[in-house]
């Protein structure tokens, strides 16, 4: 009875955290509409960027390629390793 109280709060908490983290965020923009405009503009200018879009083709040409583009497997193609791995791993790394 005691380790499966143990398994759900973990769950509990692995699940939680990054809600909280990302609600952290939205109160802050919703309470500062002058810093959420501020934000949209500077997100629409960057990834506007020739650099940006440059980029995201050259994304969508090895996800493409690999015939991974637009199945829904939760890989992202990782740069330094030359290779796919979930999105979660490839994002925490950056």
């Amino acid at each position: 009875m005691r380790k499966s109280i143990c398994v759900i709060t973990w769950i509990r908490y692995i699940v939680l955290f990054p809600i909280f983290a990302i609600m952290k965020s939205k109160r802050y923009y919703d309470a500062n509409p002058k810093a959420k405009a501020k934000k949209k503009a500077y997100d629409t200018e960057y990834h506007s960027s020739p650099e940006r879009k440059k980029y995201r083709a050259e994304l969508n040409r090895i996800r493409r390629k690999a015939g991974k583009y637009g199945n829904g497997d939760g890989m992202d193609y990782d740069h330094t390793e030359k290779r796919f791995i979930t999105a979660s791993r490839n994002r925490a790394k950056k």
